[in-house]
């Protein structure tokens, strides 16, 4: 409440408060120094800018003053002086910063009240500056609140025009006597009474108040405290070792008696030494000790030294202010190391349960991966088992039938039947044939879980704490025994060296294009480890890699040599099968659960040189016209291969085949497939030529020219055809190409 209670321009405790227009309060006394009188030739000037004389240029540039802190410094003054008590004290402090006693000019004295108000002493009138006559001109009166800065103004009855604020000077009457019957005795700072025992004496060294009972007990006068010196406690109890009103003593000449020359008593300090830096009366001067010295006047040089100690008393205090600043911004980076430290603990909480929560859905996904696949596989032999036992329940019949049909004596009767009867057993025999007695799937599950680069990105799992300065990263190290080649697909592996201080922020791995060409970049990333599909067969490339970080990149690892395959190994892709195509036999035979024609597509992709492949038809029933060929990888897959513009195929039967692409027939040639057969598939990249052999016979002219870009081999059947897959195979020489070079 004491804020409410003090006058914003003085910063005292109001005196006779009077009440603004604005309903804002202030002492009258202040009030006297605010109001201003402006002629009306200058009127439209701001009313901070109206005064009555000349405007100090101080006033003018203090920064964040308000309106009336120029002329609330004169109350200040004043009510310091009308005061009476302390107003030596105050004149000594202002005589540190005053003009005449610093030697600054433009130095102007200023104050800060304690509610934070910048204070200006008035500046009296220059001399010779005579009072407006009576007749000069109209002139107003005005006064702006030094609060809301609204003006407001005054007419003949002046300042006596504003109401008194009774009940705010009967609050402050209130609080003042409060405050003093508070400060009227001195409590004892250690009594376990209460309320506590009046205090009797303040240890100086201690600065504890203590009763008498207390200062026997807790201060007694030997040992470590015989040594200190207790005193009467203070008037006011909230400042031990403080007390006093402030008044100072009395001035320079006040009735102090001035010092003496040590070695002439009857002369005092007049002079001042500056060689010997000491004072020195006027006889010293005489007998010629300090006749050649630099000397000068003692008042002079006194108030060079106060100016001398002033200014450098406000470099101490600019580097206190700092140091406090200083401190409050570690105290407040305390609170932010706390602040952050719970911020970033509860981030990598939230990670770490993102990680596993995204584990947990990849193993949910994974299970339904294997329980699918335990279905599939449960379903095919319980097909199986169904269909066998039905086969097996009709020739057993058949058998039992034929036995009784044997028992019989009757020829006549025996030959009516027995020609249908021994086709019957004959077709019931060749139900049986070789494949039909083997099971379908395997037992074993090809799925391979690799679980290795997630478990060690987990062991390195770590903060990227950047260490400053921070220098490029060093030469990775390739792991030669994790590098390998696969048909026509190359992995690579690195590692940093030990003891590798310096961050990496990723690496870029670059290949050349298998022909001894430059470098491309093919993979940028934090991984160490990369998997290169899509490669020529029976070429020779060339890596390395290289790490980066925020200072920039660092130098190649040394160049590793790897040879992909001379020819194609591969088989039928499950990943981009049609659902209802069947792969068994390590993925090299496929069959199809629906009389629709689907697509299945070969692991392999090719965009140069020379393959050859072929494919052996297990069953062919009621002549179906499976299409054989190459296609694109978004082929459409629940169709006939060739029907859409990503496909190049030859459907056969068994009589005739066709070319086809985008559902377009051409080149009708005599000869098909049936069980047994071979159909062979001629890639040739070099001539950009397609061409189609049915058991080792040219079917037709080449099929496709002028074919250009990246293939996979591609097939679509029903379930009326069982095809199986042959590969690495070498260009028959019947039909072997010419071998070009490598592009």
């Amino acid at each position: 409440m004491e804020e409410e209670l003090k006058c914003p321009v003085c910063g005292s405790l109001f005196r006779e408060p009077i009440i603004l227009p604005c309903s804002h309060n202030v002492c009258l006394p202040c009030a006297r120094t605010i109001a201003v009188q402006t002629p009306e030739s200058e009127q439209h000037l701001p009313p901070l800018l109206h005064s009555r004389g000349p405007a100090p240029p101080a006033a003018a540039a203090a920064p964040g003053a308000g309106p009336g802190a120029a002329a609330g410094s004169a109350a200040c003054l004043d009510s310091e002086s009308a005061a009476g008590g302390g107003g030596g004290d105050h004149a000594d402090k202002l005589s540190l910063h005053s003009e005449t006693d610093s030697g600054y000019g433009s130095y102007t004295p200023s104050l800060k009240s304690p509610n934070g108000v910048r204070v200006l002493p008035l500046v009296p009138a220059p001399p010779g500056a005579a009072a407006a006559p009576r007749g000069a001109g109209p002139a107003s009166s005005s006064l702006t609140c030094p609060q809301c800065h609204r003006s407001a103004s005054l007419d003949q009855r002046g300042l006596r025009g504003f109401q008194r604020n009774r009940l705010l000077e009967a609050i402050v009457q209130r609080y003042q006597q409060g405050r003093a019957a508070a400060a009227a005795a001195a409590k004892c700072q250690l009594c376990d009474r209460s309320p506590p025992e009046p205090a009797a004496v303040l240890c100086e060294q201690c600065e504890v108040l203590y009763c008498a009972a207390c200062q026997l007990r807790c201060h007694p006068a030997r040992g470590p405290f015989a040594k200190h010196r207790l005193a009467p406690p203070p008037a006011h109890p909230g400042a031990p070792g403080g007390g006093g009103d402030g008044g100072g003593g009395k001035g320079a000449g006040g009735g102090r008696k001035l010092p003496t020359c040590a070695e002439h008593d009857l002369e005092n300090y007049s002079m001042y030494c500056v060689s010997c830096r000491s004072p020195v009366c006027y006889q010293c001067l005489e007998e010629g000790k300090h006749n050649k010295h630099d000397v000068k006047a003692l008042g002079a040089m006194w108030k060079q030294h106060k100016a001398q100690l002033s200014q450098a008393l406000n470099g101490v205090s600019d580097k206190a202010k700092e140091a406090k600043e200083f401190l409050v911004q570690l105290k407040n980076l305390l609170q932010q190391i706390q602040e952050n430290g719970l911020d970033y603990e509860a981030c990598l909480v939230a990670q770490c349960d993102a990680l596993v929560d995204a584990l947990t859905r990849q193993k949910a996904k994974l299970l339904t991966k294997v329980t699918k696949e335990r279905e599939h596989k449960l379903k095919v032999v319980w097909d199986q088992i169904n269909h066998c036992t039905l086969k097996l329940r009709q020739s057993t019949g058949l058998m039992e039938y034929c036995l009784e049909v044997i028992k019989e004596n009757d020829p006549s009767g025996f030959l009516q039947i027995s020609d249908a009867l021994i086709k019957r057993v004959q077709v019931s025999q060749e139900q049986w044939v070789k494949g039909a007695l083997e099971p379908k799937v395997s037992a074993e599950f090809d799925l391979t879980l690799d679980s290795e680069p997630l478990l060690q990105s987990i062991h390195q799992l770590d903060f990227i704490q950047m260490k400053f300065p921070v220098s490029v990263p060093p030469v990775p190290l390739l792991q030669l025994e994790k590098c390998c080649t696969r048909n026509n697909s190359v992995t690579l592996a690195w590692r940093m060296p030990p003891l590798s201080h310096n961050p990496v922020e990723g690496y870029i791995l670059e290949l050349d294009d298998g022909d001894g060409g430059q470098f491309r970049e093919v993979y940028v990333g934090k991984e160490t480890l990369c998997t290169i599909d899509g490669l020529h067969f029976n070429s020779t490339y060339n890596a390395r890699v290289k790490a980066f970080n925020s200072s920039g990149v660092g130098p190649y690892s040394k160049t590793v040599i790897l040879q992909t395959s001379d020819v194609a190994w591969f088989t039928f892709d499950p990943s981009s099968a049609h659902r209802d195509i069947v792969l068994s036999n390590d993925n090299q035979t496929a069959t199809c659960n629906s009389y629709d024609d689907r697509v299945v597509l070969g692991t392999a992709a090719f965009s140069k040189g020379v393959h050859y492949w072929e494919l052996h038809v297990d069953r062919y029933d009621n002549h179906p016209d499976p299409a054989f060929g190459i296609a694109r990888i978004n082929v459409v897959k629940d169709m006939m291969l060739g029907k859409d513009d990503k496909a190049w195929a030859m459907y056969v039967d068994n009589n005739r085949s066709w070319f086809m692409h985008c559902n377009s027939h051409t080149n009708r040639t005599e000869g098909g497939v049936s069980k047994g057969a071979t159909v062979g598939v001629l890639l040739d990249l070099n001539k950009h030529n397609l061409t189609f052999y049915i058991n080792g016979q040219q079917q037709g002219p080449p099929a496709f020219e002028n074919i250009e870009g990246v293939f996979m081999p591609a097939l679509s059947l029903n379930r009326n055809v069982q095809v199986t897959l042959h590969t690495g195979l070498e260009v028959p020489q019947s039909i072997k190409q010419p071998k070009l070079p490598n592009n």
